[in-house]
């Protein structure tokens, strides 16, 4: 009997090659948190819970993959109520995809826009989180077309969330692994 005859032991029927986990290392000494994966929820936001080695300022780089079919055309993230970003000084906020940020005046929503993250491609996104807890919550949204809007509304689109958030959507929760190093 080979391995794939073990019942329970053959996943094809619950798991797709395409899933990647997402995963996480903290840099402790450089306080850098650098999360990699991806996700292929369309009609759904994701909600990413850590479990950092301690709290405070933390540079996050997060690479995400687009599984989805659809073209991202904004990406929104916002933090829980004991989380918030930082801006200015050394801060750095950007994203290789996108040329345009914006950070509401309670530095608790950030949008990237003015760029797209095309279906197979990976998106990088940097920004700074000040965390008072060792367990923060961040949410990441994305903006996706439809076919037949013109340019003309999705740029009008985007404005609005820009402006007024993006609506809420379900919301898939993830909690992170993370794994601490220096």
């Amino acid at each position: 009997m080979s391995e794939l005859d073990i019942p329970g032991l053959d996943v094809s029927g619950r798991v797709r090659a395409r899933d990647i986990q997402m995963a996480a290392v903290a840099d402790v000494r450089r306080r850098v948190l650098m999360i990699s994966g991806a996700v292929d929820a369309i009609d759904h936001d994701v909600s990413m819970s850590l479990h950092l080695p301690e709290p405070g300022r933390w540079q996050v780089i997060k690479s995400e993959t687009n599984l989805t079919d659809q073209t991202w055309t904004a990406m929104q993230v916002t933090t829980d109520d004991d989380t918030y970003f930082v801006d200015g000084g050394d801060a750095m906020i950007m994203s290789r995809q996108f040329s345009r940020t914006f950070l509401t005046p309670d530095l608790r929503r950030l949008t990237f826009h003015d760029g797209e993250v095309r279906p197979g491609e990976a998106v990088l996104k940097v920004f700074e989180l000040e965390c008072s807890t060792r367990k923060p919550t961040y949410a990441h949204a994305r903006y996706s077309a439809a076919p037949t809007d013109t340019p003309e509304q999705v740029a009008a689109a985007v404005e609005q969330m820009v402006a007024d958030g993006m609506p809420n959507r379900p919301v898939i929760e993830m909690l992170i692994p993370v794994t601490v190093i220096g």
